[in-house]
Order: structure tokens, then sequence, then C-alpha cells
């Protein structure tokens, strides 16, 4: 009887969030509502504010291979931190399942481990609570490093781009609650390119661990590099291939070509990721360029930073600017 009880809580669970989830691919789908249940068995789906899916599992978004599931649950305050470790145990199992994540042997999780604890990266959960997401706690909302995201994470600008591009699957929709704390400045750009750098020069260091697939690091470290210029430059979250765009226009027209070569190759490798020691050669140098174009377009066109980061602006831009020296 009991068994049936919590069936038909499962079942109503999922149809709650069935309607979110179209558009989105089945490995997702599949993902997400294991998820649920296991939440709802474990603490119970009363305890959840919200459940919000961000990032390229999204419907229309740019999903490849190397993409992860990005959920981020928001428990109420009275769930205790304990509570919720011990349920963060069964997600990597999950994660395993539904192929987010591949089994990994005691030597890469312990090298792996450094960087994902750091950055967040390649981690299809975070679970935090109501009052940490109000005060906008970034290591407490992702659950990294809390030395190395005060001095390296673009906080402001990875917040702002939840915000935006991301869909409530369940519950309430908490986002507007923390757009007034949100400030983008340049100080944003210098640590996402700190990050992103010592991201890079992490995947050359592990490039010659073959089972390591150090490549993945690098493709995520560009495309954290052009989402962050782009956000900086644009405040808008357009696709890759938009971005990528925007980022050759800003090349001056002899370096187009190569700009071209390398983007079309990121792109490729995001679909097929194997290791190209020359493309991981030149991502450190594409990603100071990346950020710097961005630094040097916001103020070219005299862009304020304003309170409200949301509104779209006009810009005067004249043609002789263009594109960006460098």
């Amino acid at each position: 009887m009991q068994n049936t009880g919590s069936s038909e809580a499962d079942e109503k669970i999922e149809h709650k969030i069935s309607n979110n989830l179209r558009g989105i691919n089945e490995q997702s789908r599949n993902y997400i509502r294991d998820i649920v249940v296991l939440i709802n068995r474990e603490i119970g789906i009363n305890k959840i504010l919200s459940i919000i899916l961000f990032g390229s599992q999204q419907a229309g978004k740019d999903n490849t291979i190397v993409s992860d599931c990005d959920l981020l649950f928001i428990f109420k305050n009275r769930v205790s931190d304990h509570h919720i470790k011990e349920i963060e145990r069964y997600f990597i199992a999950l994660e395993i399942k539904h192929n987010f994540k591949e089994p990994t042997s005691k030597l890469t999780r312990n090298v792996l481990g450094v960087i994902q604890q750091s950055t967040g990266m390649f981690v299809s959960h975070f679970l935090t609570k109501r009052k940490y997401w109000e005060q906008a706690v970034f290591y407490k909302i992702f659950r990294v490093n809390k030395v190395f995201s005060a001095m390296f994470a673009p906080r402001n600008i990875v917040l702002s781009n939840v915000i935006q591009n991301s869909t409530i699957l369940y519950g309430d929709d908490l986002r507007n609650i923390i757009k007034p704390k949100i400030k983008i400045s340049v100080l944003e750009m210098f640590r996402s390119t700190i990050m992103n750098l010592f991201i890079s020069f992490f995947a050359l260091l592990i490039a010659p661990r073959k089972e390591l697939n150090s490549i993945k690091y690098q493709l995520e470290a560009i495309k954290w590099s052009l989402k962050a210029s782009n956000y900086y430059c644009f405040e808008d979250s357009e696709l890759l291939n938009k971005i990528v765009e925007r980022f050759i226009s800003f090349e001056k027209p002899k370096a187009q070509s190569k700009a071209k070569k390398f983007y079309f190759l990121f792109l490729k490798l995001r679909n097929q990721p194997l290791n190209d020691l020359r493309f991981m050669l030149q991502c450190p140098f594409r990603i100071l360029k990346i950020h710097i174009k961005a630094i040097l377009f916001r103020k070219l066109t005299k862009r304020n930073i304003t309170k409200t980061i949301f509104e779209v602006k006009e810009y005067n831009i004249l043609q002789r600017d263009f594109p960006i020296r460098y």
C-alpha cells in the first residue's frame, strides 16, 4: 500500500513537470524524472521550492555530446545540510546511468575532482537553500570552492545567465529575487579571464593522459569565455553560433579567416571531442583575445554599467571603429 502511494505521488510530480520538458531531448527528460522521483522518496518534493534547468540542455539550445544537464534545486531553509549531502551521493549514480558522467577510476576522480570542485564544471546538479539563493551566495548555490570562486569566478555574469537562460521545471519562479543584487563590472571580465585560463592550462597539463579526455575542458573554457564576454557586451544569451559570428566580426579583416578556422574547429570538436593538440595550444591565446575584445567593445560603445542589466539598449558604434583593433 505504501508503494502504491509513493508511485501515485511520483506520477503527480511527473505530470506537473512534463509540460516544461517539451522540446528537451529524451536523455535529459529521463534523467530529470529520475532525479525528481529520487528527491521525492528521500526528502519529499514538498521541501523543494524550485527546480531550474539552465544551460544547453534546454529546448533549442547548444546541446552537444559534451553537454551536461544543469539542474538547480532550491530547497526550503529547514532542510538540513546533512540531509542534502545524503541524497547528493545518489545523483552521481543517476548521472552515470543517463550518460552525463562516465564511470572513472580512483586516479581520474582525484585528478578531475580538483577542477570540478573549484569551478562546478561537468556537474549536472546543484543543491542549495532559499536563503543562499536570496543572498546570491555564489559558492553556496553552486557548491564550489569558496576561496577560488571569490577570487576568480565571474559570479554576477554566471548568475545573470542562469536567470536569463533557464526554464522553471517545478515550483516557484524565484529568479527575480536576486536581480537587484547583480551588477556587472569589468572586474567580472578579469575573473572570467583568469578562471578560463586556469582551466585551459589545466587541460594542457593533463593532456598526456588520454583517459582524462582533456579536450572537454578546453572546449568548456572557450565556451565559457564566449558566453561571459558576449553577456558583458550585449547582455543576452544567444546560441554559440551567433556569439561566434559576433566575435569573428570583432577581428581585423586579415585575422577573420584565422578566427573562422579556430571557431569552426571549436564547434566541430564539441560534437566530436577528440584531443587536438594544435587546437589546445591555441586556446589560452584565444581566451585572452576573446576577453580583451569584449572589454574594448564595451569601452568603445561607451555603455554605462547599469543596475538594470536586462534591458535592451541601442548601440552607437561608428563604422570606422570596426573591427576592434587588437
